[in-house]
């Protein structure tokens, strides 16, 4: 293995959401020690050799999340969060999708290469309360930790506060075969990090936190847990890090400076490991890491922090000594050619708060504001305008890919980022090169993962062309989303507040 250490979070520090003119500040709770929630694996409806069938239902419930009274939360399969799904590559997954909450939703497969939009579950494919949907796809892509939440824009970040966000974990042959930590709940948990601000009777008020460039809490939630502890039984321990915030940066580091090697980024294992004592995820960012506590003695602490706040503590126990080592090079990446004459995709991130536009418009619903031929492999250019002074990292997503970081303002992208992506930190000033292409045809979205941003504009979409099959794909209007969310409020449209619509009508634009 590569015996450097990286020391620092790599991105622009004048861009941290620390210098926010709205940055909430973590604060450590003052509540007792809570074992981390782990989500439970989603039991299969059915699953054979070649086919997995789940029923994936988005339900509203209640949650122990703080001492006192519950709070009022929705979650998949669960009341809070979700049940971690798993997909095997090469099987075909039927999944039905039932929408038990009392508004419409949709079902986002974050990282997941499928088509669009409706199997993808953008805004374009909505499920109705009470209604129940059906998707087939194949899982064609490596091992990977993808995430599934709600995305019916312009309620996306509502909707994903309170609480629809689940792990997704791709298994396949190849990343069985490597010295990983793999015995799901032991010694390989999802992490999932959030943050909330807690009201009267321990509720949630997301109208009352709104921020056009982000919602923050003071409180960090980990899977659910406030103020969480693990109990570390084996001496090597992998972390499957999501950055489920609306807004908030991660800089994660160990007390002691406890160095731990990033394994895999969003969209799977890296062809080699890296090495860390601190890292930065920006919104919707994965990061798989093995943490060696070899070092450490029955009866110990260790606390992973964000910044200076800690937020959990591994709690060391007895444990058999392992003297695995990864190997310096752990898969093969895929990095195909650029199709000769394909044009280069100039995209550009703008401004902040209501004003925030991708290529200096806000999203249309109805509108292509790009196409890319199926099969072939492109050059994206993304830039973020914002100036350092007073500008933000943007952390640049897109449903149906997963892409390669070609460079950062010419020069080498980050250590951890030669590995497959679907979202990338921007910082202010910057244009970073990816190199896309997609497995299906269909239309997809492309946008900043601050979820405000997305829901205030901050988005458009592109279609995937296939010549030799071409299709027509019925696209949601704004009309009737903005009827439907009404209907289910029993109120009357001009009466419906939607935190997101305020960013167009600053801006007097409509979706």
């Amino acid at each position: 293995m590569t015996k450097k250490t990286y020391t620092d979070y790599f991105f622009d520090e004048p861009a941290y959401n620390t210098h926010d003119g709205g940055y909430v500040p973590l604060v450590e709770p003052d509540t007792s020690e809570n074992k981390l929630a782990v989500p439970e694996l989603l039991k299969p409806d059915k699953d054979t050799a070649t086919d997995t069938y789940y029923t994936v239902e988005a339900l509203a419930g209640e949650t122990q999340v703080l001492p006192g009274a519950k709070t009022k939360t929705w979650g998949y399969n669960t009341s809070l969060l979700g049940k971690t799904i798993l997909f095997e590559k090469g099987k075909m997954i039927h999944i039905d999708l039932k929408n038990s909450l009392p508004e419409l939703t949709t079902f986002h497969w974050h990282g997941l290469n499928v088509p669009g939009p409706y199997v993808d579950g953008g805004c374009h494919a909505p499920v109705y309360p009470g209604e129940t949907k059906h998707i087939d796809f194949k899982v064609i892509q490596p091992a990977a930790t993808l995430w599934l939440h709600a995305h019916p824009c312009p309620s996306t970040a509502e909707q994903v506060w309170h609480g629809l966000a689940a792990p997704v974990i791709v298994k396949d042959a190849e990343e069985a075969k490597l010295p990983f930590p793999r015995n799901y709940g032991v010694d390989d948990i999802p992490v999932v990090l959030q943050d909330r601000k807690f009201h009267e009777d321990n509720q949630w008020d997301y109208n009352a936190d709104y921020d056009p460039d982000g919602v923050q809490g003071p409180t960090a939630m980990i899977n659910g847990t406030v103020n969480p502890y693990f109990d570390v039984t084996t001496q090597r321990v992998r972390l499957r890090f999501l950055d489920g915030a609306n807004r908030r940066e991660w800089r994660l580091h160990f007390s002691d400076d406890l160095a731990f090697t990033q394994i895999a980024s969003d969209g799977g294992i890296l062809p080699e490991p890296v090495k860390f004592t601190h890292l930065m995820l920006t919104c919707a960012e994965r990061a798989e890491v093995i943490v060696d506590f070899k070092d450490y003695k029955p009866g110990s602490e260790v606390t992973l922090y964000s910044d200076d706040v800690p937020i959990m503590k591994f709690k060391v126990h007895e444990f058999k000594p392992d003297s695995v080592e990864l190997p310096d090079h752990l898969v093969d990446i895929n990095n195909p050619e650029v199709t000769p004459d394909a044009p280069i995709h100039h995209i550009v991130m703008s401004g902040m708060d209501e004003e925030v536009m991708m290529d200096d418009k806000k999203f249309g619903m109805q509108r292509i504001d790009s196409t890319q031929q199926l099969g072939n492999v492109e050059y994206w250019d993304v830039t973020n305008t914002n100036d350092m002074a007073g500008g933000m990292v943007h952390p640049y997503h897109m449903h149906g890919t997963q892409f390669l970081v070609i460079s950062r303002n010419g020069h080498e992208p980050y250590p951890n980022e030669h590995g497959y992506k679907d979202t990338v930190g921007v910082n202010p000033g910057e244009t970073v090169r990816l190199k896309v292409w997609f497995d299906y045809a269909g239309v997809f979205m492309y946008h900043c993962h601050i979820i405000e941003h997305e829901d205030g504009g901050m988005m458009a979409q592109l279609e995937v062309i296939d010549p030799e099959h071409p299709q027509t794909y019925k696209l949601m209007d704004h009309h009737t989303l903005m009827k439907a969310f009404a209907e289910e409020r029993g109120i009357k449209v001009e009466d419906l507040h939607l935190a997101g619509m305020t960013s167009y009508e600053k801006m007097n634009m409509d979706m």
